[in-house]
């Protein structure tokens, strides 16, 4: 029990400085000065950072063992909190991410793999669950609290906070933390690293300048085939290689393959949301860092109290009904956020997200326990590094996506206001004058000026409508995700372990 709350507090840790963030986003890109496209990264570049982290750590843990594995995760985690709190740039920033997510890619696949060992099958379910309220008790503190901090203070100490909880659960792990796998000494596959990084990192950078530069730019092209290229040459390299960094042998069977494309899906999805609303709340609508805080509460309290329901009900019936369930629900409530206008009342936005996260609460656990359980014990590291790299490279490339689209589309939708609203257009010249004169009446100001002030806040609010309907755009597309992955749920069959 007490290696599980060493390992568990690790992950709470983790996951509430990614959920602190995401609520500052908005105040990090106003007081850096960096654009939506480059403030995504401090999200995405360390999921990436994960992405590459993870596989590694199925032979780290070979290699070093648990113990040692999670000091050290624990100990990368806090530096990079050190370096994020006293950083005086983005660069500086980002670099702190970067070590925060060495240590955090390491910690929760770590997690996951002694869980695997500890618990048997068919107690997986209810113990998957109780891991969940960890989990998920930080995204539902997250955002309030960080919303607060930040209505009061800097936004730097939200890595202020999360470096006492770094040393206290280094202090734990040092104390009761024991090895629970074999030490084995494994040789170290450098071109399977090397591949895997070089894929994961051209990919996740292609999808990410799209928003800049156009799908059809050189340089988004370009990053996109050699990331595929070099993510091809790596499952050859794992598949031929006598001693694989990451045996992708686990995808030999059928339903662990298959929650795991479910669980990618899922994720683009979900991370992608938890990126626009802040944008939409605190940009676009002027609530509060404290308001979009509490706004996000209700649904991770919802979240936390049926993950482990949810769980007692997968020991009982299995991953498939539930995941159904969950996946209509999720479906519906993305599609109810694609009609976001200036009008959208805040409690509408509180129900549709609470509904989500509910949804959420009968997929995440359960379809990737169901997948895992199919596996035979030897294989449950590199089924949960496996498992784990394709969830976070998936929401990495979901945010970066659903970003890029909404960069885009605004765009569009800015290009065709622009071209109905004109000084060409009779009726809005003489809106345009009205509006002009009565600014210019009420600042005593010259008529030219006034006719200044009118443009500048006509040209503010279709720029706040063109973001809008590329937020909706974007949900338009996260729809869509979801409704892929509720077709695949209906293929989940009950998973019985192999030994072979």
């Amino acid at each position: 029990m007490k290696i599980l709350v060493a390992l568990m507090l690790g992950a709470f840790v983790a996951i509430l400085n990614q959920t602190l963030l995401n609520v500052a986003i908005p105040h990090i890109m106003n007081d850096l000065g960096v654009s939506a496209n480059t403030v995504q990264w401090l999200s995405t570049g360390y999921m990436l950072v994960n992405g590459i982290a993870i596989p590694i750590t199925a032979y780290l843990i070979e290699k070093f063992g648990t113990r040692k594995l999670l000091i050290m995760a624990i100990l990368l985690f806090t530096l990079g909190s050190l370096v994020c709190s006293f950083s005086a740039n983005f660069s500086m920033l980002m670099v702190g991410r970067v070590i925060q997510a060495c240590g955090a890619g390491i910690i929760m696949p770590l997690l996951m793999t002694v869980f695997f060992a500890i618990f048997p099958p068919e107690k997986r379910g209810k113990a998957m669950g109780i891991m969940g309220i960890v989990m998920i008790f930080a995204p539902a503190v997250g955002p309030t609290l960080s919303g607060w901090l930040i209505g009061h203070y800097s936004w730097r100490l939200l890595f202020d906070i999360v470096i006492p909880i770094g040393i206290l659960d280094l202090i734990l792990s040092f104390l009761w933390m024991k090895d629970v796998t074999k030490i084995t000494n494994p040789k170290f596959d450098f071109p399977g690293f090397l591949f895997s990084t070089i894929g994961f990192g051209f990919l996740l950078y292609g999808f990410s300048e799209a928003g800049n530069n156009g799908w059809g730019s050189t340089i988004v092209l370009t990053s996109i085939i050699i990331g595929i290229i070099s993510l091809v040459a790596f499952v050859w390299r794992e598949l031929t290689t006598e001693k694989p960094m990451l045996d992708l042998r686990v995808f030999k069977y059928d339903i662990f393959s298959l929650t795991t494309i479910i669980s990618m899906i899922v994720n683009m999805a979900m991370f992608g949301a938890m990126i626009l609303l802040p944008i939409y709340l605190q940009n676009i609508r002027g609530y509060t860092a404290l308001d979009s805080g509490l706004l996000l509460l209700p649904g991770a309290i919802v979240m936390g109290i049926m993950s482990p329901i949810a769980g007692a009900l997968f020991d009982k019936i299995g991953a498939r009904p539930l995941a159904v369930i969950g996946l209509a629900i999720t479906v519906i409530t993305s599609w109810g956020f694609t009609n976001l206008s200036m009008t959208t009342s805040y409690g509408h936005i509180m129900f549709l997200y609470v509904m989500r996260m509910f949804g959420m609460s009968f997929i995440m656990m359960t379809v990737m326990t169901e997948g895992l359980n199919q596996l035979p014990r030897h294989l449950g590291a590199h089924g949960t590094a496996a498992s784990n790299t394709a969830r976070q490279v998936a929401g990495s490339l979901g945010t970066a996506f659903l970003v890029t689209v909404m960069s885009t589309r605004q765009g569009v939708h800015m290009g065709q206001y622009g071209s109905v609203i004109t000084s060409t257009n009779p009726f809005i010249a003489s809106q345009m004058t009205r509006i002009g004169q009565g600014l210019a009446a009420v600042t005593h100001l010259p008529a030219a000026v006034g006719n200044q002030l009118g443009a500048y806040l006509i040209y503010g609010q279709t720029m706040k409508q063109a973001t809008i309907d590329g937020i909706n755009d974007s949900f338009i597309v996260a729809t869509g995700i979801a409704f892929v992955a509720l077709i695949l749920s209906f293929f989940i069959k009950r998973a019985k372990p192999k030994e072979q």
